[in-house]
């Protein structure tokens, strides 16, 4: 007897990754909507001018991502991590000894690939000499350094609690600590000419990154800068022409753009984002943390509770997930190019059926339409968008959107 599979089932599961989410900082940037927290007045009076969490907090927070963690195992048994990105807020905040804890509890949970890359993100206004090797020490193995701009005028507009000097020194001393490490740089900045921009890139790149993640800035709902817009702006098509040098002078430095706004030297690509974008599964374990885990006859995506105080008490209680849906069969197409067209080589025709389930007839329709438009370009193998479709890749990616 033949059996037939449920339509879009999946015939293998995609490469799975972990997400863990550290949501405190300093302060909160006015164009900043991920979910991050001020540490409030008596953790900031328990620091004593030290950028650290009070220990009682980072190990109450602890106790609840290995609670979390914990809850999900039965949904991943048997299946290997291959990258952990600890994101937030400022995860440097954390002691190099509560890292160091946090991915022992990973490890004795979870077969984590010999060679994971592991991912910190880190700020200079946390920065202290040693701190960061210490984390290296802790079996992080890849920093990514949320600088913005080495220009002191440009973060105090940004609302930054770092300065230049400070960015340059933190950067300095992850160079000499990781043999890869990433440079977050923001253009379009209230009051910033080219010339700013190519002051600050002139710098960044002399560090010698093997990786740079260049952002427009843009007002994001829910933000302080989405009702207060900062003076000075760049307009459009000086903003352009700062993307245009940013291009050149990173190819020039040997850096390629793999994706919408990251940069890479050959073998420094971010492992974890390269999952992300190919509508790989990610574990997504904090406060406010997304998921997306597959199984054959279904996709879920899940989410933590956002406020850390709830989260750590549903955590510890073993109700870290506040809700999950299913990626239904007429989104899965969509979600899926939402990711892959972010992507410079665009993606293999045969993962779309893979990652999905679905047939490519079901996007043919799309596909021809963003053909015809010059937004995409394909062979038998292959699919990625064309240097049009970059400039205009939400049109591009609207494309398989169902109505």
């Amino acid at each position: 007897m033949i059996t037939l599979s449920r339509p879009g089932s999946l015939q293998t599961l995609p490469p799975l990754s972990l997400y863990v989410h550290l949501p405190w900082c300093l302060k909160k940037c006015p164009y900043c909507d991920f979910n991050s927290h001020e540490v409030n007045a008596p953790q900031r009076s328990a620091l004593g001018g030290s950028a650290h969490l009070p220990p009682d907090v980072e190990g109450r927070y602890l106790d609840a991502l290995r609670a979390d963690l914990e809850s999900v195992l039965p949904q991943v048994w048997g299946r290997r991590v291959y990258t952990v990105f600890i994101g937030g807020g400022t995860p440097s905040l954390f002691s190099p000894e509560g890292i160091d804890r946090l991915l022992a509890d990973v490890r004795a949970r979870l077969p984590l690939e010999a060679d994971a890359e592991i991912t910190l993100e880190a700020n200079p206004g946390t920065f202290e000499k040693d701190r960061f090797r210490a984390f290296r020490e802790a079996g992080v193995n890849r920093l990514s350094i949320g600088v913005q701009s080495f220009d002191d005028a440009k973060l105090k507009a940004l609302g930054r609690v770092h300065d230049g000097a400070q960015a340059r020194a933190a950067v300095a001393e992850a160079a000499s600590c990781f043999d890869t490490f990433n440079i977050d740089l923001m253009y379009a900045l209230p009051g910033q000419s080219l010339a700013d921009l190519q002051r600050d890139l002139a710098t960044a790149l002399s560090f010698q990154p093997p990786h740079l993640s260049l952002y427009h800035l843009t007002m994001e709902p829910n933000t302080r800068f989405a009702t207060q817009p900062p003076a000075g702006l760049p307009d459009d098509d000086t903003a352009f022409d700062m993307l245009d040098h940013l291009v050149a002078v990173t190819a020039q430095a040997g850096l390629q753009r793999y994706e919408v706004s990251a940069y890479a030297r050959p073998g420094h690509q971010s492992r974890h984002n390269l999952n992300y974008w190919m509508f790989g599964d990610y574990i997504g374990i904090g406060a406010g943390a997304h998921g997306k885990i597959s199984f054959p006859d279904r996709i879920v995506r899940q989410v933590r509770w956002r406020e850390p105080r709830s989260y750590m008490a549903h955590a510890l209680a073993g109700q870290a997930c506040s809700n999950e849906h299913e990626i239904d069969l007429p989104n899965r197409a969509f979600e899926f190019m939402m990711n892959a067209l972010r992507l410079k080589d665009g993606f293999e025709l045969a993962r779309f059926t893979e990652r999905t389930g679905l047939t490519l007839a079901s996007i043919q329709t799309a596909l021809t339409e963003a053909e015809t438009k010059g937004l995409l370009a394909r062979d038998l193998v292959r699919a990625w968008p064309t240097d049009k479709g970059f400039d205009f890749l939400s049109d591009l990616q609207g494309l398989f959107l169902k109505d």
